[in-house]
Order: structure tokens, then sequence, then C-alpha cells
């Protein structure tokens, strides 16, 4: 376990809140999914896991690309 600071909050379009470290041994980022949206339908969307930034997104435009067709 290493320490990490809080950068902030995001809230994906599937409806999940994402908490946005840095962790300071590496500076390297980290997202973890706080909370899961009621309507997420993303598996990898999973409370207290990580995530990649750039997964994250991927998957949250996935999501909005699946629900406008």
């Amino acid at each position: 376990m290493s320490l990490v600071r809080l950068l902030g909050f995001k809230t994906l379009a599937c409806g999940c809140l994402a908490g946005h470290y840095r962790e300071l041994a590496t500076s390297r980022e980290i997202a973890y999914i706080e909370e899961k949206g009621a309507a997420c339908g993303v598996h990898g969307h999973r409370r207290n896991h990580t995530v990649t930034p750039e997964r994250a997104a991927r998957s949250a435009a996935t999501v909005l690309t699946a629900r406008a067709s």
C-alpha cells in the first residue's frame, strides 16, 4: 500500500463516481471507482477498484455511444 493524494472527483457519463489520486512515491495518477452508477453496465467499473484514467474515459464514451443507438 502506498500513500496517495486526492486530486478530485469526476462523475462519468455512465453515472459512476471516480476519484483521481496521485501516488506520492511515483507521481503516477490512479483512478478509483468510488461508487458505481445505478444504471452503469460497464463490468470493469467496480466499487473500490482501480481503472486507468484513459480506460475510464473510454468506457464512459462507449456507454454514451451505446445509449445513442
